[in-house]
């Protein structure tokens, strides 16, 4: 009989933290993005986008080497890694002047945060298994979500007293505690004999690996659609509720009030997830999500705006659905790679991460005097998500 796993509060609080490092470098920038592009001369707004999608590029790449490394010299040493990349790159943010330099300091900066984001869930892998470790990860991405929540808000508090530099300054400071926190108190989760050691093909045997397991492989496909649709949203935010609504000083309550919604729905699944299961949950949730967007786009089909009211409705019912998917796709993909947790947790959010980030520029770039766009892109790639979901099942009876 295997043993009872134990929820762990510290643990838990201390994974979700690693996690926020990621969130706050994003979504405290957003509404600096006008400040920014000004200091540097950018002319196109839709250029702005790029400082959001070009991190979750660094994200993706930056797994792939982190990744393997930690499964062969255990996961806190590369985390520290990890973070050394991400101060060097925030330097480059910091002292660049051309808009260019920017854009490679913000893939840097996703290179070096993709440590503590990736091995995270490594971490998570080692400690639980099953629809536990879906319950566990549905309350680290719950209490990473609380960031978004705040994170504009403090970004908009600190461009108004300084400037949009004191948000990397913020973020520096905010990441130097959270490492000293993990030094301190996280022991490594990765046994010194469940190590593989570490050869020139590390990377191409676990790469055979993650793809003889059908369901990390599929799972990875819809995490991606997922995230790129939802990236569209992150990248175009301060776009819609600034430029389209005219919102400028509302926007950081708005974000904040749709980040609840993902993260009351986040809370949820912690509860339900071990009775229910992780792939049901995640079904339904998927089924919600395209559905709610095909209902926007058949109501406002013209292209023209609804109120703002109906527009924050659509949203708080997408992200809720959002919410159910998350972390559920993730503890999916990784419940046949606890052997590989490193490398498979690596493979997994390159592939997702950069199929968004193509999806994420191409939609965005439509996304200049309406929304619907956006609602168009999470109907696309919900209803290939469902198809994805309706072939894993049909290949499990048979």
């Amino acid at each position: 009989m295997s043993k009872p796993q134990e929820f762990k509060l510290e643990f838990v609080a201390l994974m979700a933290s690693l996690m926020s490092i990621v969130a706050l470098s994003i979504d405290a920038l957003l509404p600096a993005l006008p400040d920014i592009s000004k200091t540097l001369g950018v002319n196109n707004p839709n250029d702005n986008q790029l400082l959001i999608t070009m991190i979750f590029l660094g994200l993706g790449f930056g797994q792939l080497i982190f990744g393997p490394l930690s499964d062969s010299f255990g996961r806190k040493p590369i985390v520290f890694f990890g973070f050394i990349v991400f101060i060097i790159a925030s330097v480059i943010c910091l002292t660049t002047e051309r808009f260019e330099i920017m854009i490679i300091g913000r893939i840097l900066q996703g290179m070096g945060l993709s440590s503590p984001r990736s091995l995270s869930l490594s971490m998570i892998r080692d400690t639980y298994s099953g629809d536990y470790m879906a319950k566990i990860i549905s309350i680290v991405v719950m209490f990473f979500l609380l960031v978004p929540v705040i994170a504009p808000a403090l970004g908009q508090f600190l461009i108004t007293f300084f400037d949009w530099k004191s948000i990397f300054y913020f973020n520096l400071i905010f990441g130097v505690l959270i490492m000293f926190w993990f030094w301190k108190r996280q022991p490594e989760t990765l046994l010194k004999e469940n190590r593989i050691k570490f050869t020139a093909s590390l990377f191409f045997d676990g790469t055979k690996e993650f793809f003889k397991q059908k369901e990390a492989v599929a799972f990875t496909f819809v995490s991606g659609f997922i995230t790129g649709s939802f990236m569209v949203y992150l990248s175009t935010s301060q776009q819609i509720f600034q430029e389209q609504y005219n919102l400028a000083e509302m926007f950081p309550y708005i974000f904040a009030s749709l980040a609840i919604s993902i993260g009351l729905a986040t809370f949820l699944n912690s509860r339900l997830v071990v009775k229910y299961g992780m792939m049901r949950i995640a079904f339904l949730a998927n089924i919600a999500y395209a559905l709610i967007s095909v209902l926007y786009v058949v109501l406002f089909w013209s292209g023209n705006n609804p109120s703002i009211s109906v527009l924050l409705s659509f949203f708080a019912f997408q992200f809720f659905a959002v919410g159910f998917l998350f972390g559920n796709l993730r503890a999916i993909a990784m419940q046949p790679l606890g052997h590989i947790a490193g490398i498979g947790a690596a493979i997994n959010g390159f592939i997702s991460t950069v199929m968004a980030v193509p999806i994420a520029n191409y939609i965005g770039g439509f996304v200049k005097t309406s929304v619907l766009p956006l609602f168009i892109g999470f109907s696309v790639f919900g209803f290939l998500s469902l198809f994805v979901f309706m072939l894993v099942k049909k290949n499990a009876r048979t």
